[in-house]
């Protein structure tokens, strides 16, 4: 069983005991997403799995808080925002602009890619060498400016 799993079902337990339920409620929601990945490919979840789905929960709570907003439902995006605060504590440490821009350089000249043609060797490399440590979404926007 992986560490952070543990880690979010301990911090699930503490929520419990400390009466916190908005917490508890969130952290519910993303046990039963390990579980149900477990379930459906009949597999122990790895750190690295674990660190996926928590990645992919925070990307549907920030769509879902968008939509709110467009909307003007204050109090389901206030939810969203809030579950969205609770799953970040175990997401790795993410890139400033500055960063990913310095990596993205690194690998389009690894990759050697010099116009817009080559977009699809720099992504594919991009996300797996970034993944976790910046959203496909500012990888894609970055990789557009570097290659113009």
């Amino acid at each position: 069983m992986s560490t952070l799993r543990d880690q979010v079902s301990n911090d699930m337990k503490a929520a419990m005991k400390a009466k916190e339920t908005k917490k508890r409620d969130a952290l519910r929601l993303l046990l039963s997403a390990f579980k149900q990945i477990e379930v459906d490919e009949r597999k122990e979840l790895t750190d690295e799995d674990v660190s996926k789905i928590i990645q992919k929960q925070v990307k549907q709570r920030q769509d879902s808080a968008a939509q709110f907003k467009e909307a003007g439902r204050d109090d389901l995006l206030e939810k969203e925002e809030s579950e969205i605060a609770f799953f970040m504590v175990y997401m790795p440490a993410q890139f400033d602009d500055a960063e990913l821009e310095a990596e993205l350089k690194s690998i389009v000249e690894k990759v050697g890619a010099s116009s817009m043609k080559d977009m699809g060797k720099v992504m594919g490399v991009a996300s797996k060498t970034l993944a976790g440590k910046a959203d496909g979404k500012r990888i894609n926007e970055c990789v557009k400016k570097l290659l113009v």
